[in-house]
C-alpha cells in the first residue's frame, strides 16, 4: 500500500499547489481589457445629476473568497481563503430611488492575497492547517496561471449592478459578474446601513468556476479535487465626498 500513500501525498501537494490542468477550448465571449473602465469618471456625472455617490474604501472593507477541498481524499488537501486588499468601487444612491441606483466594483486577480494566516485562523478547524510560504506561492502561481484563471490575459474581476430592488436595510440586486473573459448574471441579497451619511454593505454570493470556463482541479480520478463552487463574502464601506 506504500504506492497508494505516496500517490495520495503527491495528490495532496498538487491540490495545495493548484496544479495546472489542460486549457479548455471556449467560445468567444469577450476578452477583458487591460484596464477597467475609469469608475470615477463614470460616476462623476451621476454625482452632478443629483443623489449621492459613495466611493468604496478598501482600507475599511473586506472581500473574502473561499475555495474548498473535495473527494474521498479531501483530508490530504486544504481549504483556501483569498482576499482583495485593493479594489475600485462606487455606489450611486439616485434621487429617484432604489430602482435608479447602481453600483460597480472591480479588482485584479493578480492583487489577491492567498491564505493569510490571520484570515485562516479566524475561520476555525476547517481552515486551521498551516500552509508554508512556498506552498502559498505555488498555489498562487498555478491558480492564476495560463491553465486556470489566466490572470495575465483576464486580470480584472468586475461586478456591475443590473437592477436593484427592495428597501433599507434589505435589498435584492441583480448583478453581472465578469470573470475569465465571461459574464454571468445572478441575484444576490444585500444588507445596507449607514445611509445617507455613509454606506455599509454586507452580502455574499456563490460562483461556479465552470460557469466562467474554468475547470476545477481534479486528480486521481476525482479522489482529490477542488469544489466547483466558491463563496465570495464582502463587507464594504463607502464614503461620500
Amino acid at each position: 500500500m506504500r504506492w497508494l500513500q505516496t500517490a495520495l501525498l503527491c495528490a495532496a501537494l498538487a491540490a495545495c499547489a493548484g496544479a495546472p490542468q489542460p486549457s479548455e477550448t471556449r467560445g468567444s465571449e469577450g476578452t477583458a481589457s487591460a484596464t477597467p473602465t475609469d469608475l470615477a469618471a463614470t460616476y462623476a456625472p451621476l454625482r452632478a445629476a443629483g443623489g449621492r455617490v459613495f466611493a468604496l474604501n478598501p482600507a475599511r472593507s473586506e472581500v473574502r473568497i473561499y475555495a474548498f477541498r473535495a473527494g474521498r481524499a479531501a483530508r490530504f488537501g486544504h481549504n483556501h481563503v483569498l482576499s482583495a486588499p485593493d479594489f475600485q468601487g462606487f455606489f450611486h444612491m439616485a434621487p429617484d430611488g432604489t430602482a435608479a441606483s447602481r453600483f460597480d466594483l472591480a479588482f485584479r486577480l493578480d492583487q489577491l492575497t492567498f491564505d493569510d494566516p490571520q484570515h485562516r485562523a479566524a475561520l476555525g478547524p476547517a481552515f486551521a492547517s498551516a500552509i508554508s510560504a512556498e506552498d502559498t506561492a505555488s498555489t498562487r502561481n498555478n491558480m492564476l496561471g495560463d491553465n486556470n484563471f489566466q490572470a495575465a490575459r483576464f486580470p480584472w474581476v468586475r461586478i456591475h449592478s443590473v437592477q436593484i430592488s427592495g428597501d433599507a436595510p434589505k435589498y435584492a440586486a441583480r448583478i453581472a459578474v465578469e470573470l475569465h473573459g465571461q459574464t454571468r448574471e445572478m441575484l444576490v441579497p444585500l444588507t445596507v446601513s449607514g445611509l445617507p451619511e455613509k454606506l455599509l454593505v454586507e452580502g455574499a454570493l456563490v460562483l461556479l468556476q465552470s460557469d466562467f470556463g474554468v475547470k476545477p482541479l481534479s486528480v486521481l480520478g476525482g479522489l482529490l479535487s477542488v469544489q466547483d463552487a466558491v463563496i465570495v463574502e464582502f463587507k464594504l464601506s463607502g464614503e461620500s465626498p
